[in-house]
């Protein structure tokens, strides 16, 4: 907390952050985010290490609680507002969280499951509650009409002591949700250290690139996403800059209306959206000028894509690598780089990475790997699944990152396959063993196995391979019954009916041979 303090007191007066025409400067975020701080410990009798949830778009409500729940030492549960009412039920459970600040667009999600959860006090936000300025936003759930929202806590807060805690490195500051090989999501447990160590090599790998108090970032990514929150809302925080936050950045015309007010300097996003910004029109007419870089993660950036970004702004985007459990960055490209490399760069200021065969043997310069890590951004371990831990580390302290990679000769990585059959859509990540799960309910459903498949529009698809026992069963009806109970990026956009599943001599359905498909 003390890199929030500090950018308080240095940048007081500046603009934080700013969202459908409103801001926040540095010292409103801090009496605003004391206030909720204050009503966390006051009101709900919330003591350090409890855990809160918070289900909210990019808006200004967003940083306010977060830091609100920061300071009062309390545990930050990340959750998708696009989660259906099963995945909900999953983590709040897992969590063992009895508060959740809610947008109230999400609220009919909660209501459906809110009576098999430990949660007891649910908090509404609106668009304006940051503010106090009215504006419009979707109503609450009939079953939270009665609620608190964001606007109530605040004005209750300020008139209520806050009593700081200590807080260490150690103690716990995020529970990040990433998907397992079971299909059920487990929380990567991040410290307050994993974060200030991410933020210190962050700042370390852009130094000179930034000018304290000056940057403006674009921030499209959702804050609930480790990458946006680390780099966008932690990161540039720290440095005094300005954070425009974007609502729905799939509305890709109202996206580039709203860049048009801005001469901003930073971009962060994923494949898919600076595609998309890329075939808007109206995006290659804005104002580059104060324009420094774009950075991308999540999935690979294409070649193509970088190079039509650099006819447009004059610069490549400059891709990273991490994940969740590494709070996020474990390696990027140079700031400066003047060529797209096809990589992920190198590894990141007091970060190991090394590549290993099946039998934990480093490989040689040039052959393929699992890519393990080891550094003080490296999670604390998996919420209460002491095994799951173990078994993503090595006897030595590396996290084996389930991901495939070659090193070149100049100390670059390059990520070539994916250990974990993992998809990504829109650089979100889809596990195939929850899908399959999910699918494998559907009456007449006999076997299923679910792969990715390249999509011009958002990098990889999900496929579903179905062998099925009735006609009833069609691409439709599969869809259909995926959409109740998932994202809809987990949906399967491909249904393909097969007499068997090619499988090993074990039984093992062989997925590299379904991807082929």
């Amino acid at each position: 907390m003390e890199i929030f303090e500090e950018a308080n007191g240095r940048f007081a007066d500046n603009v934080a952050f700013t969202n459908f025409g409103q801001s926040l400067t540095f010292k409103e975020v801090d009496e605003k985010s004391r206030a909720v701080a204050a009503y966390l410990q006051n009101e709900l009798g919330l003591k350090k290490g409890d855990r809160v949830a918070i289900m909210l778009p990019n808006i200004l409500a967003f940083p306010v609680i977060m830091f609100g729940i920061l300071r009062a030492g309390l545990v930050q549960v990340n959750v998708n507002p696009l989660y259906t009412p099963r995945e909900l039920k999953h983590q709040l459970n897992d969590a063992d969280t009895d508060t959740i600040f809610i947008f109230s667009g999400s609220s009919p999600t909660l209501a459906e499951v809110v009576a098999d959860t430990p949660i007891k006090n649910v908090l509404i936000a609106n668009v304006g509650d940051a503010t106090g300025v009215d504006m419009p936003s979707p109503p609450a759930h009939e079953m939270f009409a009665d609620r608190l929202t964001v606007k109530d806590v605040l004005a209750k807060g300020e008139q209520l002591e806050f009593t700081p805690p200590q807080i260490n490195p150690s103690d716990l500051i995020y529970l990040q949700y990433t998907g397992g090989t079971t299909g059920l999501s487990k929380g990567a447990a991040l410290s307050h250290g994993n974060l200030v160590a991410n933020i210190a090599q962050f700042d370390a790998a852009t130094d000179g690139f930034m000018r304290a108090g000056e940057e403006i970032v674009i921030t499209a990514l959702p804050l609930y996403h480790i990458f946006a929150l680390m780099v966008n809302c932690l990161s540039f925080y720290w440095l005094g800059s300005q954070n425009v936050l974007i609502t729905n950045p799939r509305d890709m015309p109202g996206f580039v209306g709203e860049l048009k007010n801005w001469k901003f300097s930073v971009i962060t996003g994923v494949n898919t959206l600076f595609n998309g910004l890329l075939h808007t029109p109206g995006f290659d007419e804005l104002d580059f000028s104060n324009y420094k870089f774009a950075m991308g993660g999540g999935s690979a950036i294409q070649r193509a894509i970088s190079d039509k970004w650099k006819q447009v702004t004059g610069h490549h985007i400059i891709e990273g690598y991490g994940l969740s459990e590494t709070s996020p960055i474990l390696s990027v490209n140079p700031f400066d780089s003047k060529e797209f490399t096809e990589t992920v760069g190198q590894s990141m200021p007091m970060t190991e990475i090394k590549l290993l065969d099946a039998e934990d043997n480093e490989v040689p310069l040039g052959q393929p790997g699992e890519l393990c890590a080891r550094g003080p951004q490296i999670m604390q371990g998996y919420w209460r699944k002491p095994d799951a831990t173990a078994a993503v580390m090595t006897p030595d302290g590396f996290f084996r990152t389930g991901d495939i990679a070659i090193m070149d000769k100049r100390n670059n990585f390059k990520i070539v396959d994916r250990k974990k059959d993992m998809v990504l859509v829109s650089g979100f990540n889809v596990y195939p063993a929850e899908v399959e799960a999910v699918i494998a309910e559907i009456k007449g459903v006999v076997e299923v196995a679910v792969a990715g498949t390249s999509d011009e529009r958002t990098g990889e698809a999900v496929k579903a391979f179905v062998v099925r026992s009735s006609e009833d069963v069609t691409p439709e009806a599969v869809q259909e019954y995926c959409h109740k109970a998932m994202a809809a990026y987990k949906v399967p956009k491909h249904v393909e009916f097969l007499e068997e599943l090619p499988k090993s001599t074990v039984g093992k359905i062989l997925r590299r041979e379904l991807r082929d498909k």
